[in-house]
C-alpha cells in the first residue's frame, strides 16, 4: 500500500505528463542548448528596472514590524478595490480583496473556500495543466470541456452536457492559455443564462472561477469583460507575474464579485483569514504588499509581443501552419505538421528549438509557442520552423 494520501497520488497523476515534459526539457537543454525557447512565460530578459527599483525601496525597513506577519492589509487592499472598481466598471470595496501569492494562491483559496470532497468542477479543454492537481489535492474532480474546436469560443452545450448534481465550480479562463481567445460579453451572458437555469435544476448554485492572469495583455485594441460583471457568483484571480513577466514575483490576489448577494458576500469575507491561514499562509511577502502601488501601472512591452506575434504569424502562415490568432496573452496556439506534436517538438528540439507540446494540455495533434522569447530566438527559429514544415506535413 502506498504512505501517500490518495490526494496527493491523485495529484501526481494529473500532473504526470506535465512533470514528465518538464523533466525531459531540462535533461535536452543540457545537451542541446537553447537556441530559442519558447515552452514556459519565463523572461529571457532582465526585468523591468521600475520593478527592481520597488522592491529594493520596498525591502528597506521603515519601521520595526516592517517584516512582522501580514495578512489582508487595509490600505494595498483599498488600493486594489479602487483599482478594479476603475477596471472591471464594478464597485468592489477592500473587503471583497484577499492578497494571494500569485493566481496559484488565488486558485487555491476559492477551491478551499468551495469545494467539498467529491465535488466536481469543470474546466476548459484545451487549458492550464494546473487546475487539475490542485483539485485533487483537495479531494474534488476536473472535468475537462472542451472549447469550440472551430474557434476556441466557449462551448454551451458540452458545458450543459457536463454539469452533474455535483458540479460546483465552472473555470473561465480569459484572456485564455493557450489559445489567446477572450470571451465577449455575449458569450458571457449566455453561459451567465446557462449557469442560473442549471443551478436552479441541480438545486444548489453553480460558481464561476474567472481566472484572469493575462487580462491586461491584449492586442488590438479589443477590450476585456469579466465574468463577474454578468454573473453574481464569480470570484476572479489575477497574478502580477503575468504583466511584470516576473513570475517569481508571487503577487496576485482573488476578489469576490461586488454584485453578489450580501449575505453571500459577508460569508466569503469572513472566511478569508481562516482560509489563508489554513493554506500556508498565503499572503505575498511583506516587501510586495508595500510594492503594490508601484507595480500596478508597469507592464511588459505590449507592442512588442504584438510584433513577435505578427512575425511568428506570418512566417508560418507562409508553411502551411495552421495558427490560432492570439486576441490576448503571450502566446500562439497551432496545429503541429504532421498532426504529431510530440514528434513535431523533439524535431525542433534538435536543432535547439524548443517548443510546448500539445500534449501537455491534452491536445496532442497542437503546439504552444511562448512569445515571450526575444527577438533573437524568433529570428534564429523561424529556419527550423521552415524546416520542420518541409519534412512533417501531412
Amino acid at each position: 500500500m502506498s504512505i501517500a494520501a490518495h490526494r496527493a497520488d491523485a495529484a501526481a497523476r494529473s500532473i504526470k505528463k506535465v512533470e514528465a515534459f518538464f523533466t525531459s526539457y531540462n535533461a535536452a537543454v543540457k545537451e542541446t542548448p537553447a537556441v530559442a525557447d519558447f515552452t514556459f512565460g519565463n523572461p529571457h530578459e532582465m526585468p523591468l528596472p521600475k520593478v527592481v527599483d520597488a522592491l529594493k525601496t520596498r525591502a528597506e525597513p521603515l519601521s520595526v514590524d516592517w517584516f512582522a506577519y501580514k495578512t489582508n492589509e487595509a490600505e494595498p487592499c483599498a488600493f486594489l478595490a479602487d483599482v478594479l472598481s476603475d477596471e472591471l466598471g464594478l464597485s468592489f470595496e477592500a473587503e471583497d480583496i484577499a492578497l494571494t501569492k500569485g493566481a496559484f494562491g488565488a486558485i487555491k483559496m476559492c477551491f478551499t473556500m468551495l469545494l467539498e470532497p467529491g465535488d466536481e468542477c469543470i474546466v476548459p479543454l484545451p487549458g492550464w495543466f494546473c487546475y487539475g492537481p490542485m483539485l485533487a489535492a483537495a479531494d474534488a474532480k476536473e472535468i475537462p470541456v472542451r472549447l469550440d474546436p472551430d474557434n476556441f469560443d466557449l462551448d454551451l452545450e458540452a458545458i450543459a452536457g457536463a454539469i452533474t448534481a455535483r458540479t460546483k465550480i465552472v473555470v473561465v479562463n480569459t484572456p485564455h492559455n493557450p489559445t489567446g481567445r477572450i470571451y465577449s460579453r455575449s458569450d458571457l451572458q449566455q453561459l451567465a443564462d446557462l449557469l442560473e437555469e442549471k443551478s436552479a435544476e441541480i438545486g444548489h448554485r453553480i460558481w464561476i472561477l474567472s481566472d484572469e492572469p493575462y487580462r491586461r495583455i491584449r492586442f488590438d485594441g479589443i477590450g476585456f469583460t469579466t465574468p463577474a460583471a454578468v454573473y453574481p457568483h464569480t470570484l476572479i484571480d489575477y497574478s502580477y507575474g503575468k504583466i511584470l513577466l516576473a513570475p517569481g514575483l508571487r503577487l496576485g490576489y482573488l476578489a469576490i464579485s461586488p454584485t453578489l448577494p450580501v449575505a453571500e458576500r459577508e460569508e466569503l469575507r469572513a472566511l478569508r483569514f481562516a482560509v489563508q491561514m489554513a493554506d500556508g499562509w498565503n499572503v505575498p511577502d511583506a516587501p510586495l504588499i508595500y510594492a503594490l502601488p508601484d507595480l500596478e501601472d508597469l507592464s511588459i512591452d505590449l507592442a512588442a509581443l504584438a510584433r513577435r506575434r505578427e512575425r511568428m504569424l506570418g512566417a508560418l502562415g507562409q508553411w502551411g501552419y495552421r495558427m490560432t490568432r492570439p486576441e490576448g496573452t503571450f502566446y500562439l496556439w497551432g496545429r503541429a505538421p504532421g498532426g504529431d506534436s510530440d514528434a513535431f517538438a523533439e524535431y525542433l528540439q534538435q536543432q535547439g528549438v524548443y517548443v510546448m507540446p500539445g500534449t501537455v494540455f491534452d491536445r496532442p495533434t497542437d503546439f504552444r509557442i511562448c512569445l515571450t522569447a526575444t527577438d533573437e530566438m524568433i529570428e534564429n527559429a523561424i529556419p527550423a520552423f521552415q524546416a520542420a514544415a518541409n519534412q512533417m506535413q501531412e
